[in-house]
């Protein structure tokens, strides 16, 4: 019997079925191949940062010591106030690799830092340089936030205020600005200068709908300061062997020290108690 010729229309019809499975087979192996690809890439990404922190990247801790006097002032105050809460406070004069910010505490370890208070600006235009980096990693490893401007006293208030504002973008869950006043003014009075520095925290008040935190030493404050803002949360300075930093017991942060040695942290560092606990310092936050 003679055999039926294949109609031409049929062969088109094989060809277009072989042509898709050969498309649809190439998509699948290029899609196998992209994941592949993919999960190869993300395995020698974290093989390479795993060798770099291992081998490049080590964070060692310096041996660190003050003298016999200091230990023991440090170790009694931590041992009296155990039960308030600990910060520290930075600047640009800690070097951003001396900090490894998943290990802040004190105490051997036993009391983390729960709070870090960073030097924004300063004067009518500077700005630290390290503000930035340091305000992103705070807030990415947890830490309650602050932000202060060093006050210049011979310069502007509006300027000094505005300066603050434009650099220091604070954010629900940070503390308040805060106001770092210890210098005497060498072209203005005292009595000018308290008048400056009230425009400086009306401004910044305006802005944020809250008073801001007055820091000073303890001598600069009772002398040139006190009387003038009792309605202000004070932080205050002082770092002689006394049982609080002032004798009025009013006060709401105590740096307490320059010398503070921090898990965490190669370099001596400032610490600080607030005067109470975690969940009283998060209500004096930003809403």
């Amino acid at each position: 019997m003679a055999k039926k010729p294949i109609k031409k229309k049929t062969t088109r019809k094989i060809h277009k079925a072989r042509r898709r499975h050969f498309l649809l087979r190439r998509e699948i192996l290029l899609v196998i191949l992209a994941v592949a690809l993919l999960g190869t890439g993300f395995y020698l990404k974290q093989k390479v940062a795993f060798y770099y922190a291992m081998y490049f990247n080590k964070f060692e801790h310096k041996k660190l010591s003050n003298s016999e006097f200091e230990e023991q002032r440090i170790n009694k105050i931590v041992e009296d106030y155990v039960d308030k809460t600990f910060g520290i406070d930075m600047s640009h004069y800690q070097r951003k690799e001396d900090i490894k910010w998943d290990s802040l505490s004190i105490g051997n370890r036993v009391i983390p830092i729960k709070f870090v208070i960073l030097r924004a600006t300063m004067g009518n235009r500077s700005a630290d340089k390290n503000f930035d980096e340091f305000w992103a990693l705070a807030k990415k490893h947890n830490l309650i936030r602050g932000a202060y401007h060093f006050y210049r006293a011979d310069e502007d208030p509006v300027m000094q205020a505005n300066n603050f504002l434009e650099n220091a973008k604070l954010e629900e869950g940070d503390l308040p600005p805060i106001l770092d006043i210890e210098k005497i003014p060498r072209r203005k009075s005292n009595e000018k200068l308290i008048e400056d520095l009230k425009i400086w925290c009306r401004i910044v008040e305006e802005k944020y709908g809250e008073k801001p935190i007055i820091y000073s030493y303890y001598h600069y404050h009772k002398d040139f300061l006190e009387g003038e803002f009792d309605d202000y949360p004070l932080w205050l300075a002082n770092y002689n062997d006394v049982p609080q930093p002032t004798p009025t017991g009013i006060w709401d942060f105590w740096q307490f020290t320059e010398n503070g040695i921090v898990h965490g942290v190669n370099a001596k560092i400032d610490l600080n108690i607030y005067n109470g606990g975690v969940w009283s310092l998060k209500n004096m936050t930003l809403d």
